[in-house]
């Protein structure tokens, strides 16, 4: 199941439209702030679908029965670009226990590219809700073999995935290797390059937040 924001017109096509202006794209502040505001409103969109369990709150005029969430998911983000997405997530589910994976792009000469995974922090994972962020889903390679990282820990209960622009590319691979995710984003745009960046996307999503990075 894919879920675009942007469908119906709401702030969060207003935000989007700001991650992908270049004029605003130059407040990095504001650019970090746009990311974690759409995965506020996803992350209260996700709720809907969670768990919930009836519990007896004590107020000061007596007793309430209130649904509140059966177990809080585990959020997991991709370093370093999906941290502005994290903190969103992490402001609604703010007892949840967090994932941090890093992973990038290998190239070589011939223009190809291998995903590198050098480090991972999560966790007990078996059995439980899981939310993945990350920016942008471009070829979508990346976050699937992150995702086969964190499912090497334990059997994920339910996958969500959060991400500000997809492409219908990457949203069909992961549809391929993980049928049962449910994908979350801010809007969907048609073309990837050879290079695999997405058209007319936004940049490099990790730069515009946190400043250019060297290659090496």
């Amino acid at each position: 199941m894919v879920h675009n924001l942007s469908k119906d017109h709401s702030l969060v096509s207003n935000w989007v439209a700001e991650l992908r202006n270049v004029d605003v794209q130059q407040d990095r502040m504001r650019f970090r702030r746009n990311l974690e505001r759409i995965a506020e409103v996803i992350g209260y969109e996700i709720s809907k679908q969670l768990e919930t369990v009836d519990t007896e709150i004590t107020t000061p005029m007596g007793t309430a029965t209130c649904k509140m969430l059966k177990e809080q998911p585990v959020l997991a983000t991709i370093l370093r670009a999906g941290l502005a997405m994290h903190n969103g997530l992490l402001s609604y589910y703010d007892r949840a226990d967090n994932a941090f994976l890093s992973a990038y792009r290998k190239h070589h000469a011939d223009g190809s590219f291998d995903i590198q995974v050098e480090y991972m922090s999560c966790p007990e994972i078996d059995g439980r809700v899981v939310i993945i962020s990350d920016p942008m889903l471009a070829t979508g390679a990346s976050l699937v073999k992150c995702i086969r990282y964190l499912k090497d820990e334990g059997n994920i209960k339910e996958l969500h995935i959060v991400c500000a622009i997809a492409c219908t590319v990457g949203i069909e691979f992961v549809k391929r290797e993980e049928p049962k995710a449910i994908i979350w984003c801010g809007d969907i745009d048609d073309e990837l390059t050879a290079k695999g960046y997405i058209v007319p996307g936004l940049g490099d999503a990790g730069d515009l937040a946190y400043g250019a990075k060297m290659q090496s």
